[in-house]
């Protein structure tokens, strides 16, 4: 039972990236899913998140207009679209699964993490 995210790299501000996150060993239709960074020397924090079946989402204000979370079931995978990055957005991201929408900011609630992936942004 794992997820394991990808696609972080570095980039230039202004740029874009998709983050995924792969779910192995357990469906990801019954959980709602997140992804959370955390920057150096800062506390970790929720990004944006999306129900089980994709209905609803929501995401932080500091990124609204620029970052979209997606889900495809079938391919039991999250993602993160995020374009006009900015030198702020460089984090480590995380994607975790959650039972209860209400749960979506504690983290010590959630079923499974990952293990990260470093977004860079810097010229």
């Amino acid at each position: 039972v794992q997820l394991v995210e990808s696609g972080g790299d570095l980039v230039q501000p202004g740029g874009s990236l998709r983050l995924s996150c792969a779910a192995s060993g357990f469906t990801i239709k019954t959980y709602h899913m997140t992804w959370f960074r955390q920057a150096p020397g800062k506390e970790r924090e929720l990004v944006a998140a999306i129900e089980n079946y994709g209905v609803g989402r929501t995401h932080v204000d500091s990124v609204k207009g620029r970052f979209t979370i997606s889900r495809d079931n079938a391919k039991n995978t999250v993602y993160l679209q995020m374009n006009s990055l900015k030198p702020e957005d460089t984090a480590v991201y995380y994607c975790g699964a959650v039972a209860k929408w209400s749960d979506i900011r504690t983290m010590e609630k959630y079923y499974l993490w990952g293990p990260g992936t470093q977004v860079t942004v810097s010229s």
